[in-house]
């Protein structure tokens, strides 16, 4: 069901909390945001949307469909889909050097892979261009529509729209030709400030009247005119290009610098890599090219008061401080309140009533205190605000480790599991603290409870009747089996690090291994070993119970021969290097199929070293410094029986 245009009107004018939507509200608000803005219509900024509702979306439900494919196309387009000349891919954003840096550490692993020099590669950079994005192979013009199919919007070089370049030779110096491929359809921001900004909210509401089927308007006609309106190829854009250490030196003035080099709304620049080897090798997904990435920075700042500072409990025992603030505008929207990282922050900077912050919303529903500009009198709690336990300092952390009796611990681990779990609806914070308010501790207390169970605790009759049949869905529904293990909420197991574990055991295995087995498996570190063992041994008697309930589990396929013994090298850890002879992907699929595991760097897990030619010899070095058994090609393939 949609959401009513009233909570819309609520949900954009901050009337409602972002914290207070549920995951099928924020995901309904997400997709409706997205057509509104994919049909020229948008109902909130495109740095809203990005930074506060994607990524809380992303946060909760990271494996949204909005999130994993390319967005669908507004409603405003013709049914009649045709398939694009090539396919386009949206583009991966980064909100931080941080995030650009873990790109750069994506684009080493590629080289060691591939054995490429990184200090020959170069790196493109260009305008991320706010407009509709088009193809054009000089016939036809279409919509990106879901990157493999668009709609035909030829129409609109009929009505005598132009090509934009770069170059500046002609006396129509910002006309090219047809035929460019994949660009975008953009107004000139200076025009748009002029002439149109007063009849139009955002450029993308004028751009979309350009598109449609209807026939122009006055205003439409006359930017077409003017060469104001142009479709931009991205081939014309204006380029930086340097390497990965010019680029790491100076990400700051290159962003400003490509950021401001076109008279078109920007929201963000695109890096992206030129070496053809490199970026097949890095391929892409469903949604995006991995090869590349949008670099997109929210510069809103703003000096607060803080009113007051308040302890919340999570569902790990971990005390949040959340800072009361002066109402203030920051991105569109009135600002309350926001979160410290920890009370180690209130410690060190002095953050209480009075002092003064910088704010930002960088990315975050609830805004980031970036730091205290001028500290305070304290006031650190002694005791847990839900069940008064002394409070414990763990590094920057303060805890309440009464995990097993805390409220606030128990009733977040039980919303955790059905927010994890996401194939249910209606078990959000307000039922499940009424249930805890009658009893109800454990999830598996929840799975045996009826109909008229419910109405006794003071649910309606169609209320309980949705929850039962909530229930019985989220046991029927498919559901991945690292979703379910990750939905108890087991420290250091996050949905990636269940999906990596039940790569290499099968879910009813995972109780019996030890802190050698699962630190054995690439991305376990022996500390996080032992801490997933204690939490496995926590959790088992729940989980059995309701294993018990016959969840319909999509089992997660092991690797091929993880368990076997049927060959010498099975489980060990094999890194090639050097050019062989032979395909060095043939080699790597073979090997899977042996139980071999494949590293890309040697450590002190590599079991072996395989080399072919033109071997860098730090690789060598490293292999021979922690005694490792280095073999040719040749003494390998002989091994295998090859």
């Amino acid at each position: 069901m949609s959401l009513s245009k009233d909570l819309v009107q609520d949900i954009i004018q901050q009337n409602i909390l972002l914290n207070d939507l549920s995951d099928k509200d924020l995901a309904e608000f997400c997709q409706q945001a997205n057509a509104a803005y994919r049909d020229g219509n948008p109902i909130i900024s495109d740095q809203d949307y990005d930074f506060i509702y994607l990524a809380e979306l992303s946060s909760r439900l990271p494996q949204h469909p909005l999130l994993q494919s390319v967005e669908p196309e507004g409603q405003g387009f013709s049914d009649e889909k045709v398939l694009l000349p090539e396919i386009m891919l949206s583009t991966d954003k980064a909100y931080s050097w941080a995030e650009i840096g873990k790109w750069i550490e994506r684009i080493e692993k590629a080289c060691i892979e591939t054995d490429t020099d990184i200090a020959t590669l170069t790196i493109k950079a260009t305008p991320k261009l706010d407009g509709f994005a088009g193809y054009d192979d000089g016939q036809h013009l279409y919509t990106r529509g879901d990157g493999k199919k668009g709609s035909d919007i030829t129409r609109v070089f009929d009505r005598g729209l132009q090509v934009f370049t770069r170059q500046a030779s002609t006396k129509k110096s910002n006309l090219s030709e047809r035929g460019q491929g994949a660009g975008e359809i953009v107004v000139k921001k200076s025009y748009f400030e002029k002439f149109l900004s007063n009849s139009f909210e955002y450029p993308r509401n004028f751009q979309a009247s350009l598109i449609k089927e209807k026939s122009l308007d006055e205003m439409a006609q006359k930017a077409i005119t003017d060469q104001a309106a142009l479709f931009v190829p991205f081939a014309q854009l204006p380029v930086w290009q340097g390497d990965i250490g010019e680029l790491t030196k100076h990400f700051e003035s290159i962003v400003a610098k490509v950021s401001s080099s076109v008279d078109f709304d920007v929201d963000g620049v695109v890096f992206e890599l030129t070496d053809p080897i490199i970026k097949q090798h890095m391929g892409a997904n469903r949604k995006f090219h991995r090869w590349q990435i949008a670099f997109k920075e929210n510069k809103d700042k703003a000096q607060v008061k803080v009113l007051g500072v308040t302890p919340q409990v999570g569902r790990t025992g971990k005390i949040t401080p959340v800072a009361e603030l002066e109402p203030t505008q920051l991105s569109g929207a009135t600002i309350v309140r926001a979160t410290g990282h920890h009370y180690g922050l209130v410690k060190d900077q002095g953050l209480g009533v009075g002092s003064i912050i910088e704010l930002t919303r960088s990315g975050l529903v609830i805004p980031k205190i970036n730091k205290v500009l001028k500290s305070a009198t304290i006031n650190i709690p002694n005791n847990c605000p839900s069940c008064h336990s002394v409070l414990e300092w763990q590094s920057d952390f303060l805890m309440c480790v009464n995990h097993s009796e805390c409220p606030a611990q128990i009733i977040g681990k039980m919303e955790y599991f059905f927010k994890i779990l996401a194939n249910n609806d209606g078990f959000g914070i307000a039922t499940i603290e009424k249930l805890f308010d009658h009893g109800i501790r454990k999830i598996s207390q929840i799975y045996v409870l009826s109909q008229s169970d419910l109405i006794d605790m003071g649910f309606g009759d169609k209320t309980s009747a949705n929850l039962i049949t909530q229930l019985q869905r989220s046991t029927t529904e498919q559901v991945e089996d690292w979703r379910f293990l990750a939905a108890f909420g087991v420290n250091r197991m996050g949905t990636g690090n269940c999906e990596n574990l039940l790569k290499s055991h099968a879910i009813k295995d995972i109780f019996t291994l030890n802190e050698a087995q699962i630190a054995n498996i690439d991305g376990f570190a022996e500390l996080t070993a032992a801490l997933i063992v204690d939490g496995l041994a926590n959790i088992r008697e729940e989980f059995e119970r309701l294993f018990h309930y016959q969840f319909n589990l999509e089992l997660t396929r092991l690797s091929i021969n993880a368990n076997s013994d049927s060959h010498a090298l099975s489980g060990k850890k094999i890194v090639f290097t050097g050019k062989m002879q032979g395909s060095r992907e043939i080699m790597k699929k073979n090997a899977k199929n042996l139980g071999i595991q494949i590293a890309s760097s040697v450590t002190g897990k590599t079991d072996y070293l395989v080399v072919g030619n033109k071997v860098g010899q730090k690789k060598i070095e490293a292999a021979e410094k922690l005694g490792l058994t280095i073999m040719s090609e040749q003494d390998y393939l002989a091994m295998i029986g090859e």
